[in-house]
């Protein structure tokens, strides 16, 4: 085949549909859906059915920072504030110290059963250290796993933060790799540097940015969701071009503008959140492809003990010593140290020591590859049965319930109220884009024979449903009732 533009659309089209396909059945056999969006870019691969020939680090390491950029902008924009707050601490103990201890135990590990030196072991250990913000938010999300005692918000927070420390401790190692002359003390003044500067960065860019928002008058709707893609990079590059770390100004700034009033925010929201699963998409896939399968088996032997290690023992380590001065039960800690997922920001910061030609580059990038495929299978699957094991997650009715709680939560002010539909009601049989519903009202939740819907507009209102409506103030159910004539 000819190397053409129409050619390497008609490929990456076909991929994107088979992995959008697939992963749609996917979870009916238990397998995570970044998983098999990795496997396709691997059998479209040299080795695979597709033949494809990828071999070039530095674009995939580009794709990779940008995926990474809507993957951690989108999660920051979801995040709730008042959800977090009670968990701030830990979180913020979990990402920073959390990863340094993990990475540590796993660098020493990794030292003494392989022939790597002690700054290779400590910058493998580095890439494998943070849970992957892109496997935690999609599995979490699409199990709509819900889990007690703001369990969630804690895993989603220490996983959209902790990529940053990651990318940190990365840059520090391999700088000590490159230059062995140098001391480990001297990557103290780049780490707070780093971190900084990116923190301080994030929330004057958020700040910055809703006024921009909100100020701008654009003549078409569509137009916000590109602007906001536009401060996101410059966000990005600024502070990185300043020193800061790029990673956690994005996030900082999307958690700020998450829980800020801006204009034309749902379609911002629903924007980001399709671009981030496309993003996600196309990283997997295209790391699938940078890897070459027959490359990888010399090192399964080797990459399952690190992996395990990983799994078993450096991650509790991590968790465990950084958590020990706050109050949680046992059971908690345990479901923290398991959803440590490894998924596609290790691979994206395998590249570094690739593009800057270290030594075992090649080796560690294989390692790191098979660790992250063995926490998505391992670790991945078995989200929901070790939270029921460990008695974390949520009864099914509470769960249920707990979505109207969320909807009040993001609109105190508004009213909620049931009510029944009657089999003389004018709104039986007809789909809810079809009633002509109030705009300040919406149907939050369906209970139909003690079961719990949450609609959309194409779901059927039948007799006897019991319709959970929130509005934004009590006068707006007049015109509720007047819709469904009930």
């Amino acid at each position: 085949m000819n190397l053409t533009i129409e050619n390497i659309l008609l490929v990456g089209s076909l991929l994107l549909l088979i992995s959008i396909l697939a992963g749609k059945t996917s979870y009916k056999f238990g397998v995570p859906t970044l998983l098999l969006f990795l496997g396709i870019g691997m059998l479209a691969g040299s080795d695979g059915i597709g033949g494809i020939h990828f071999d070039n680090p530095r674009l995939a390491q580009f794709i990779g920072v940008v995926s990474l950029n809507f993957i951690l902008f989108s999660g920051g924009l979801d995040t709730n504030w008042k959800a977090i707050k009670p968990v701030i601490k830990e979180g913020i103990a979990l990402s920073t110290l959390g990863v340094l201890l993990t990475a540590v135990s796993l660098g020493t590990f990794v030292y003494y059963v392989t022939d790597f030196t002690i700054y290779e072991s400590l910058l493998l250990g580095s890439i494998v250290s943070s849970t992957d913000a892109a496997a935690v938010f999609s599995i979490l999300r699409s199990k709509s796993l819900a889990l007690k005692n703001n369990l969630r918000p804690t895993l989603e927070l220490e996983s959209g933060s902790n990529d940053p420390m990651a990318y940190v401790l990365t840059i520090a190692f391999l700088t000590l790799v490159i230059n062995q002359d140098q001391s480990f003390l001297s990557i103290i003044p780049l780490f707070l540097q780093q971190m900084i500067l990116g923190g301080l960065a994030g929330f004057g860019f958020g700040i910055l940015s809703k006024l921009i928002i909100n100020k701008v008058k654009l003549d078409f709707e569509g137009l916000y969701p590109v602007l906001v893609i536009a401060l996101m990079f410059i966000t990005f590059s600024a502070t990185d071009f300043v020193g800061g770390n790029g990673f956690l100004a994005i996030y900082i700034c999307a958690v700020y503008l998450g829980n800020q009033d801006l204009i034309h925010k749902k379609t911002i929201l629903k924007m980001f959140d399709g671009l981030a699963w496309l993003m996600q998409i196309v990283l997997f896939l295209t790391l699938g492809l940078l890897v070459f399968p027959s490359q990888i088996i010399p090192y399964m032997g080797i990459g399952l003990l690190i992996s395990l290690f990983l799994i078993v023992v450096a991650r509790p380590i991590g968790v465990f010593i950084s958590l020990m001065f706050f109050k949680m039960k046992l059971r908690r800690r345990f479901y923290i140290s398991w959803v440590g997922l490894r998924g596609a920001v290790p691979i994206v910061f395998a590249t570094y020591p690739l593009l800057a030609g270290v030594e075992k580059a090649n080796m560690m990038f294989n390692i790191v590859f098979f660790i992250s495929v063995t926490s998505i299978i391992i670790q991945g699957t078995t989200l929901s049965v070790v939270a029921k094991w460990l008695n974390v997650a949520l009864p099914e009715e509470d769960k249920k319930l707990s979505t109207a709680d969320q909807l009040m939560a993001e609109n105190p002010k508004a009213e909620m109220k049931e009510m029944i539909i009657t089999s003389d009601c004018s709104a039986v049989d007809k789909k809810i884009v079809e009633l002509g519903f109030p705009k300040n009202a919406i149907i939050a939740m369906i209970k139909r024979d003690n079961t719990y819907i949450t609609p959309n507009g194409s779901t059927k209102i039948e007799a006897d449903d019991v319709l959970i409506v929130l509005a934004d103030r009590p006068a707006i159910f007049d015109d509720v009732y007047k819709t469904l004539k009930a």
